[in-house]
Order: C-alpha cells, then structure tokens, then sequence
C-alpha cells in the first residue's frame, strides 16, 4: 500500500472525494506475480490505481470492486492457476492469491489513519494496518507506542510489527470484535506491517545452515548466512537465504553493530563448531547489549569448554548468562532439519515468553495474550 498511499489520500482528501474500492493481497502460495501486501485502487468511474498481479485478475477485480462501491460489503477473492476451460480469471505464473476488497470512506476517522500512516512511513518509523476480513471491516494503526483495542487480538499484532511480519491472524470470520466477547473469539484480520523484519544471522556454512536458514526464511525472517570459507559460502548452497556473506563473523558483526543493523528482533546461531571462528564472534555479540537472542550450536561439554574460552577473552558472567548453548528444544532430533525445528521452536518460544511445554498439559486459552 506505501506505493498508492498519496493517490488514495488525494482522492479521499479532494473537494469532490468520494468512496474509493481498496484492493489488497494478503495471501499468496507458490509462483505469485506480486508480494502480500500489493495494492489496487478503483475509483467509482473505474479509474485503476496500482495493480496486485501485473495485469492477471484486474478486470476481474474492477468488477468486483464496484460491487463493494453498490453494497459497501467487503470480500476475499481467490484466484489460481489460468485455465483454458475455466471462464474465471486465473494467473499465469501457477500461483494463487487471495484479495480482500473493502470499500473506503472519506470519513475523518479513515482519512486520520491514512495520514497517520504516511506521517509514520515519512519517517522511517515501524507501523502496522490491522484490518479485519469481514462484511464490515474494522481497522486499527498500531504504532510501538500503541496499543491495539482488540483484546484477543493486540499480542498478535504487536508481534507482528515487532518482527516486520504482514500476513493473516486470528480463526474466526465474525463481525467487529465485543470486549465482552470470549477470549478465544478472535477475528481473522490482515495485519499489514511497514518495519523491517526480524533477522537471524547464521554463522556457519553446513547442513545444518542449510536447514535453519530455510526455515527461518519461511517464518518471515531475514536470514543472513555467515562464513570466512569462500567455497562454502555460496548462494547456491544456501537458496533460502537472503544474503550470503563470505567474511570472518565476528569483523562481520562489528560492522553491523557499529551501523546499528542489530535490533532486539536479531537473532544471532552461531553453528560452526570451530573455537577460531565461533570464541570472536560470540565475544562481540555478548558484549552488545542489542542482539535478542544469541545461540550456540553444541554438545555440553563443548558449550562448557567455550565458556571458559569466553570468559578468558573477557565476557563477564552477566553477558555469558544471555547465551543460549547448547542451542535448541529439546525435541529428541538428531538430523539438520530436526535440529533447526527445535532451534526454530526455541526462538519463538523465547520471543513469546512460552514455556514451551505440550498444549495438551496446559489449560486455559491456547492463544497468548
């Protein structure tokens, strides 16, 4: 939505506004023309501003969006694979999207929130769109600093923004949230998210790497893989990954440290099992208080011997205690991709403040508030 935000605001915000249809992605799977997220404006003279597919399904969708404009009933289109016998409009690329199209008041509420989010994305500052996928739909601009109204719902879309992450939450399809509702009643509800995502920084270049580097990719992160050996640090090796570094870690680190590329969304797996490469980069990380989770890969004999390592070089034991070896749940793995679900575990339970324990021994609502 950043790239049609000023047309949107120019024609709700005219001496002759009038409702506009808006058009977003917010679901794709395989081969999708464009991310989640895209965004399509039509007018009520069928002016197209932006385009979700690259020409695909706009027709399609023009038409469905001044149907919006009639009955003001939002929906969710769905579109797949082209077919040659089917009528319906399909991609070309052999994947599918899903497109909620609502209608959009010039309401000064909806106008304060569009302009609330061009203030933010002005200055660079994290913001999220929660809109719910229903007839009615309710919005909310969820800041750092805010909180959302939605009691079942503001956890979510707080970690949401806090990673960068845009996608679909809740499980229900119902109307407008009530405070006295039940807790477990929680809207589905398109969370758009303008910030940068949450990083997992992986040093190492092996199968293990390998594995947690394409997970992490599939939970939204940006995953940087790290390793001084240029013929194992390839992107070939490591598809999954946004960007492979063929460097020494720990220079690798300061650098980012001292450009302030670390947040507390950064999760550092230090996974090379080699003392040259992993006592540095574990020093420099430890000793910067702006990593969120710092993780070793190894045995406990191995973690107990780089501890004494860290401490010689340094590392006190208040830095020390925020290291996280041996690295993973407790899952009973022992192959790379069983290994990086039980750190990929590890990192969401610690980011959600869980105990990790089977849903089935717990009580209560199983959605964290």
């Amino acid at each position: 939505m950043r790239d049609i935000l000023p047309d949107l605001l120019a024609v709700l915000d005219g001496a002759d506004a009038r409702p506009v249809a808006l058009c977003r992605v917010i679901s794709t799977s395989g081969s999708a023309p464009r991310e989640v997220g895209a965004s399509m404006v039509v007018t009520q003279d069928d002016t197209v501003i932006g385009s979700v597919s690259g020409g695909c399904v706009e027709s399609a969708l023009v038409h469905t969006a001044q149907q919006v404009l009639e009955d003001g009933l939002a929906v969710v289109e769905q579109f797949g694979i082209e077919d040659a016998r089917d009528p319906a409009p399909g991609l070309t690329c052999g994947g599918q999207i899903d497109v909620v199209v609502e209608r959009i008041e010039p309401t000064p509420e909806r106008l304060g929130q569009l302009r609330r989010l061009a203030d933010a994305l002005a200055d660079d500052e994290p913001i999220a769109v929660a809109t719910t996928l229903n007839a009615h739909p309710d919005w909310y601009v969820a800041t750092e600093t805010s909180r959302p109204p939605w009691r079942r719902l503001d956890h979510d879309v707080a970690d949401m923004l806090e990673t960068g992450r845009t996608g679909v939450i809740g499980v229900d399809d119902c109307e407008a949230t009530d405070p006295a509702a039940p807790t477990e009643d929680r809207p589905r509800t398109f969370v758009q998210t303008f910030a940068p995502p949450a990083r997992l920084i992986l040093v190492g270049a092996n199968d293990f790497v390998r594995a947690l580097s394409s997970l992490g990719s599939t939970l939204g992160m940006r995953v940087t893989v790290v390793d001084a050996r240029p013929v194992f640090a390839t992107p070939e090796r490591f598809p999954d990954a946004d960007e492979v570094i063929v460097g020494w870690p720990d220079r690798y680190l300061a650098e980012q440290i001292r450009d302030r590329q670390i947040r507390s969304t950064t999760a550092l797996c230090v996974m090379t099992h080699d003392t040259k490469f992993d006592v540095p980069t574990l020093r420099t990380a430890l000793q910067s208080p702006t990593f969120g989770f710092v993780g070793a890969l190894g045995s406990r004999r191995t973690a107990a011997d780089r501890d004494e390592r860290l401490r010689a070089e340094g590392v006190d034991e208040t830095q020390l205690s925020r290291l996280r070896s041996p690295l993973g749940l407790d899952l009973g793995g022992h192959t790379p991709a069983e290994v990086a679900v039980a750190i990929a575990a590890q990192l969401i339970a610690e980011r959600h403040g869980a105990q990790a324990v089977p849903l089935h021994q717990g009580t209560g609502p199983i959605h964290r508030r």
